[in-house]
C-alpha cells in the first residue's frame, strides 16, 4: 500500500466542489480511500479513522488531502486527478470581480466590486454558514444556503433578516433551485415554462420538474426554501416570501408548493396565504392520503390545459422471476424515499427506515432489520464528512451487493438522480453491481429522475440499467407501486 497526506494551509474550496473532487480521486483505479476536505473537527476525525495522523495546526481554513492506494502508480494517478479537479473547481480564476485576476476572497468584497450579481450561493461547513449569509444579506443579496447542519435558531434569524430587507433566504440545506433558467446545487436541465415551484424538498422538486419536462411543459423558477421551512419552528417564513415573488412574476401562471409532510398549522397558514394571491397555487404536500409527486404533476399540467404525465418504462430482456420476501429501498433522495415509503406502508404496513414515517419504525444504528425497510443514504447522519450519495454512491453500492445476496429480499427499489452536480455516470456503477447477482436474486426496480437534456443522457442511463437486469421507471411513485404489487404477489 502507498499513501499520501498533505495539509494546504489557507486553501479553501466549498463543500460542493470538494464533494466532486473527492469523488474523482476515489474513482481512480487502485485508490482504496481518499479524503479531500477542509480540516474541520469532523473531517479531522474522519482522517484519524483512515489511520492518518492529524497535521500540526490543522484548522477549518486549511485543506486536507489524504489518499491510500494499492501502489505508487495508483497514488501518482490519484495525485494527477486531484490537481486537475482542484483546478477545475476554481472555475479558472474568473469569478465575480476578478476581471481575469485574483477573485474576491469574501462576499462583502465581491458585492463591492461592482458586479451585477443579485444572489449569493453559500456552501461552507454549517458552523460558518450563518456569518457568510449575514454578510450576503447586508450586501443586499438574496441567499441560497447549500450548507446543512445550521442550527434552526440561526435559520430563523437569517430568514427574519432577509424578510426585513426584502430578500429571500433559500435554505439552509437547500440542495436545488432554478432561478431564471439557471440551475443551482443539484439541478436537472428542464425547459422554461409557466409553472413556478416553491420547494421545501430537493429531490422532490427535481422529480416534479422532470415529470413536467417529460410531459412537454416547463418551469419558470424553482425557489428552494430548505427542508425545515414548513416545520412548526420556522413557520414557512421563506415559503410565504417565495409565493409572493412568484405571484409577481408575469411568466408564472401556476405555482406548486412541494414538501415532505409539513406541520399541520403551518400547512394551514400556507393554504390561507395562497388563497389571497392572484396566481393559482397548488399544494403538493406528501403524506398519507395525499397526492404523490406524479399525481401532483398531472394536476399541475391539467390546470394549465396540458396533457398529463405518462410513466416511461424500460424493461430488461430477461426479467427475474418474483419470489416471496421483503421490500428493500435504497435511496439517494430523501423525498423520493418518503414518497416510496408512504405508498408501500399503505399496503404493506411497517416499513423501517432511518427517516421513518413513525418514530417506532426507526432503524437501529446499523440500519439492519427484518422485513420491509427503506434507507435514505442522503440523510445528514450518513453524509457527515463524506460526499452526498448522488456524487459518491459507494455506501449504497455496498448495501446493494448485500441485499442482492439476501434470500429474504423479494424486491429492491432504488432511485437514480441525474443532472448537474450529480455523478457523471451513475448507471455504470450500479450496473456493475447488478451484474454480479445470481439467477435467484431479488427483482430490481429503479426510478430514474432526469431529463433528455441532462448531461448524463437519460436514455443511455436507462438502457444501461435495464441491460443489467433492472426494470426502470421515470415515475418514482409508479416504481414504488410496482414494487408493492410484486411483494403482494399481484404482479409478476
Amino acid at each position: 500500500m502507498s499513501s499520501a497526506l498533505e495539509l494546504r494551509r489557507g486553501t479553501y474550496r466549498d463543500s460542493v466542489s470538494l464533494m466532486q473532487v473527492s469523488r474523482s480521486v476515489s474513482a481512480v483505479d487502485g485508490v482504496t480511500k481518499a479524503l479531500v476536505a477542509m480540516a474541520t473537527e469532523l473531517n479531522v476525525g474522519l482522517l484519524a479513522g483512515m489511520g492518518f495522523e492529524t497535521p500540526d495546526g490543522a484548522g477549518p481554513n486549511d485543506l486536507i488531502v489524504a489518499i491510500r492506494a494499492e501502489d505508487e502508480d495508483a497514488l501518482n494517478r490519484a495525485k494527477a486527478v486531484l490537481e486537475t479537479s482542484l483546478e477545475l473547481s476554481t472555475g479558472g480564476g474568473g469569478g465575480i470581480g476578478s476581471a481575469g485576476g485574483v477573485p474576491p476572497r469574501t462576499i462583502r468584497t465581491a458585492a463591492a466590486s461592482g458586479a451585477d450579481a443579485t444572489l449569493a450561493l453559500i456552501s461552507v461547513p454549517g458552523p460558518h454558514a450563518f456569518a457568510e449569509a449575514v454578510d450576503a444579506l447586508e450586501a443586499g443579496l438574496d441567499v441560497l444556503i447549500f450548507s446543512d447542519n445550521v442550527p434552526v435558531e440561526q435559520e430563523i434569524r437569517l430568514k427574519d433578516m432577509g424578510r426585513e430587507r426584502g430578500l429571500l433566504v433559500m435554505g439552509p440545506d437547500c440542495g436545488t433551485a432554478l432561478v431564471g433558467g439557471v440551475g443551482l446545487g443539484f439541478a436537472n436541465t428542464v425547459r422554461g415554462g409557466p409553472i413556478g415551484i416553491v420547494a421545501a424538498s430537493g429531490t422532490g422538486s427535481q422529480e416534479l420538474m422532470c415529470l413536467l419536462h417529460a410531459a412537454g411543459s416547463g418551469v419558470s423558477h424553482c425557489l428552494g426554501v430548505g427542508g425545515r421551512d414548513l416545520s412548526e419552528a420556522v413557520g414557512a417564513r421563506s415559503t410565504l416570501q417565495a409565493l409572493a415573488m412568484l405571484d409577481a412574476d408575469p411568466n408564472t401562471e401556476l405555482i406548486v408548493v412541494v414538501s415532505k409532510p409539513p406541520a399541520d398549522a403551518v400547512a394551514a397558514e400556507v393554504e390561507r396565504y395562497a388563497a389571497t394571491l392572484g396566481t393559482p397555487v397548488q399544494l403538493a404536500f406528501l403524506g398519507q392520503g395525499r397526492d404523490d409527486l406524479t399525481a401532483a404533476a398531472t394536476k399541475a399540467l391539467a390546470a394549465i390545459g396540458h396533457a398529463g404525465v405518462e410513466d416511461r418504462v424500460w424493461l430488461p430482456e430477461s426479467p427475474r422471476t418474483p419470489r416471496t420476501g421483503a421490500l428493500r429501498g435504497l435511496f439517494c433522495g430523501g423525498t423520493l424515499c418518503d414518497e416510496a415509503m408512504i405508498i408501500a406502508a399503505d399496503r404493506l404496513g411497517t416499513v423501517a427506515s432511518n427517516i421513518p414515517l413513525r418514530p417506532e419504525w426507526a432503524l437501529p444504528a446499523d440500519l439492519r432489520a427484518a422485513g420491509h425497510l427503506m434507507i435514505d443514504f442522503g440523510d445528514d447522519g450518513l453524509t457527515a464528512g463524506r460526499p452526498h450519495p448522488m456524487i459518491d454512491p459507494s455506501l449504497r453500492l455496498e448495501r446493494l451487493a448485500e441485499e442482492l445476496a439476501d434470500p429474504t429480499a423479494a424486491v429492491l427499489l432504488l432511485d437514480v438522480v441525474l443532472g448537474h452536480g450529480a455523478h457523471a455516470d451513475p448507471a455504470a456503477d450500479l450496473a456493475a453491481v447488478l451484474r454480479t447477482a445470481g439467477p435467484d436474486a431479488p427483482v430490481v426496480l429503479i426510478s430514474l429522475c432526469g431529463t433528455d437534456l441532462d448531461p448524463q443522457d437519460l436514455e443511455a442511463q436507462a438502457r444501461t440499467l435495464a441491460d443489467a437486469g433492472a426494470e426502470v421507471h421515470l415515475s418514482n411513485a409508479e416504481a414504488a407501486r410496482r414494487a408493492v404489487a410484486i411483494v403482494e404477489g399481484l404482479d409478476a
